[in-house]
């Protein structure tokens, strides 16, 4: 039944792919373990599919689980990534996290890392988990919400 799922969604990703008129590669596979089909996408209009920090990736993953779900009527967990575009926005939260985190030690001072989707939020707070002087806490609600980065406190 999976190797039945990975094609419909294959289906369905290059039909929404053609509804964009855009043109690209696509190869889906499932990852039994944690069960998420992920979803790879090579094309050269990779920027525009990306949009600003992946914004119009994160829309174009929302906009694909939903259709897979009319389609299947079943919510699957979907991850779509185009070129290398996840991995390196990943390196680069992790890159960023120690970089704040070595601030706060530094000024003994809060700071805050703004418009971060849920999901990089996330690699953040696992990039510091580890870290015996700096916690992680997500403050606010909705598109104001943010990361803050400060000194554990001593009990």
């Amino acid at each position: 039944m999976t190797i039945e799922k990975t094609k419909q969604i294959k289906k369905l990703t290059e039909e929404l792919f053609e509804h964009l008129l855009l043109k690209g590669k696509v190869v889906v596979t499932e990852d039994k373990e944690s069960a998420v089909f992920n979803i790879q996408i090579e094309t050269e209009e990779s920027g525009f599919l990306i949009g600003y920090h992946g914004e119009t990736l994160e829309a174009f993953q929302m906009i694909l689980s939903l259709i897979v779900y009319k389609k299947l009527d079943e919510w699957l967990r979907l991850v779509v990534n185009v070129g290398d575009y996840r991995q390196k926005r990943e390196e680069q939260l992790r890159k960023l996290a120690l970089n704040v985190a070595q601030k706060v030690k530094f000024s003994k001072q809060a700071q805050a890392i703004t418009n971060l989707s849920a999901g990089e939020r996330r690699i953040v707070h696992l990039a510091l988990a580890g870290d015996e002087q700096v916690m992680t806490e997500s403050e606010g609600e909705g598109r104001d919400r943010k990361l803050v980065i400060k000194l554990k406190t001593s009990n």
